[in-house]
């Protein structure tokens, strides 16, 4: 699953996008909002795309998001958790109602997470970034 949130404007308008690849098949998703930022729109791409799986599996996630790519590797949302959702300068953690969604998708599944450079060239990261953009464009 390669996943890419866009914002224009951070908050604005605002667009996510995943691709699932299974096999021979690929689908496409893509949905956004009015007002947002990037990181929620890099969340609900996620988020987004782990529902879909319809049975719990080994899925392999690939983000340019170095916010969520940094949470799980380093278990931040285990101190948040144990803080009561309280980052390490104890401010409420920001965006709690969708990393709450993800934690729960998440451990439906093995989740292996892969981090990508944006816009370097990577078929599928530019692909989930054209989905977002365009979803985003929507919303202008």
């Amino acid at each position: 699953m390669y996943t890419d949130g866009a914002c224009s404007g951070n908050p604005g308008p605002g667009g996510w996008g995943t691709v699932l690849m299974y096999g021979e098949h690929v689908k496409e998703f893509s949905g956004g909002e009015a007002n947002t930022t990037n990181n929620r729109m890099e969340m609900l791409a996620v988020i987004q795309g782990l529902t879909k799986l319809k049975e719990p599996c080994e899925v392999h996630i690939y983000t340019d998001s170095a916010y969520i790519y940094n949470c799980f590797q380093q278990k931040w949302y285990i101190n948040w958790q144990k803080n009561g959702w309280k980052n390490s300068k104890k401010q409420p953690v920001e965006n709690k109602d969708l990393w709450l969604e993800m934690l729960e998708q998440v451990e439906q599944h093995k989740v292996v997470w892969h981090k990508v450079k944006g816009h370097s060239g990577d078929k599928w990261n530019d692909r989930a970034d054209a989905l977002a953009v365009a979803a985003a464009q929507k919303y202008k």
